[in-house]
Order: C-alpha cells, then structure tokens, then sequence
C-alpha cells in the first residue's frame, strides 16, 4: 500500500533526511586512502546517536526474507564492483584510485531518511569518472520526473535512458523503494521502465530513488550466499546516488539535503 504523507510528517522526514545529508557530509570530508572502512561506519554511528537518532540499517532484516542475518552495521560501503550492501570491516582498506559508495540511513521521531554518494578516492580513470558524474545525472534526471500527475516510470525511463546513451548497464534487481515510517515501503522504484507506465504519483507520496549504473555489461547484481554486498557480474565499477524526496505538484521535494 502506497501511503500519502501529511505537512507534519513531511517535516519529520525533512529532520531525518537533513540529518542524513549532514553524515554524508561529515564522510565526504573523512574518507581517505588508507581508513578502513569500518572507520567510516563508527564516525557515521556516533554522529547519528549525538543527534539523537537511530542508525536505519543497523540490524535491519528484509520482510519477506526469513533466514537472512541482521544488516551488522549504520552504513553500506561498497567499493569499485560492489554494487550496494557493503559491509564496513576492520579489514577493508580504502585505496587511492577507487569509487566508495556509501549508502546511509536514519530513522528519527518515528520517520526514515535514506540517502546515497559515491566518493572518488584521489585520481581515477577518466572512464570511471564519467560513470560517476552520469550515475549522479540520472538521479537528478529521475527526481525532475517525481512531479504529481506523472507516472512512477517516468521516473526510471528517464535515469535508464540517459545511462545506456553512455553505453552504461543499469543494475536492473536493485530498486528504489517508497520511505516513511517504514525504511522501505511501497512502491518499488526501478532504474529502467518505459515511460507513461506505473501507478500516477501524488502530492505527499514519498520515494527513495536510488540508480545503481555500472560500467560494464551487468544487468544484475549478485551475492554469494549468506553474504550481504552484492557485486556486478562482470566485475566491471558501479556507481550509486540515491535522495529521499516528496512528491509535490510542481517539483519534487528532495527531503535528504
């Protein structure tokens, strides 16, 4: 069930966002060759707690999924292949050259925020430096979208096809989802549509819009068994931006600033 969202708990998502806006921040300034990236997930920790707020993904278990570990940690740190759903380690070390995803969330007064970045590590390919700045339009490209009146693939349409114009492969099992009290809600957002299609989006509908664009060929992202990060099927870097945002009627609101 799609849920409407009141001016009151608007507000308290525009809390909960900006709060994770401000840890994504914080990170951009932190991240460096050489910190593990279980360091960027205990700074993220304290920072959300100091703001007397709760880590989303801490603990969290997917609904329907019975069998799966708790998510052991406040961030996902995905580095190069990894395409989400990495898990901060003591033994991971952030190189010079790599693309870090960082996906962050926080749940404050009874509401979620849930955003995304992709951090470049000193001197990367140009290649993989374009991936990132296209990965970062398409977000922008599907928000512009998130308008009342339109459909919801209007919103993918348009993120799949500025990416495959670059020759980029949209990771098509990984999905943006609706966010309010619940971290995720209805409805699955994907990163590839056709435009015109989906439910008609509404004043005070709320979305996590998240496209995961890689380099290579991948249309899936994969996990081995028991484990949480996913990684593109051929190796190749993937890219990831994600902000919550409102539905309004004349431009979405992004909610995680």
């Amino acid at each position: 069930m799609i849920t409407i969202k009141s001016e009151r708990e608007l507000e308290l998502m525009r809390d909960a966002g900006g709060l994770v806006a401000r840890v994504l921040d914080m990170l951009e300034q932190e991240i460096a060759p050489g910190m593990t990236t279980l360091r960027l997930d205990q700074l993220a920790e304290q920072y959300i707690r100091d703001h007397q707020a709760i880590p989303s993904f801490l603990r969290y278990v997917p609904k329907g999924e019975p069998g799966v570990t708790p998510y052991p940690a406040t961030l996902c740190v995905s580095i190069n292949e990894e395409v989400v759903h990495g898990v901060p380690s003591a033994k991971r070390f952030i190189r010079e050259g790599e693309i870090v995803s960082v996906d962050c969330g926080v749940y404050k007064s009874g509401y979620h925020g849930d955003a995304a970045r992709t951090y470049v590590i000193g001197d990367i390919e140009p290649q993989v430096q374009q991936l990132v700045e296209v990965t970062r339009e398409c977000l922008n490209l599907g928000i512009a979208q998130a308008v009342a009146g339109n459909r919801l693939h209007d919103i993918s349409a348009a993120i799949e096809n500025h990416a495959r114009s670059f020759g980029y492969s949209v990771i098509e099992n990984m999905v943006g989802h609706g966010i309010g009290s619940e971290l995720h809600e209805d409805p699955a957002v994907p990163n590839y549509g056709k435009a015109h299609t989906g439910v008609r989006l509404r004043a005070g509908m709320t979305l996590a819009i998240e496209p995961m664009i890689a380099l290579g060929r991948s249309r899936r992202a994969i996990s081995k068994r028991g484990e949480w990060v996913a990684v593109t099927e051929d190796g190749k870097p993937s890219a990831h931006f994600e902000h919550t945002i409102a539905i309004r009627d004349e431009a979405a609101e992004i909610l995680t600033r």
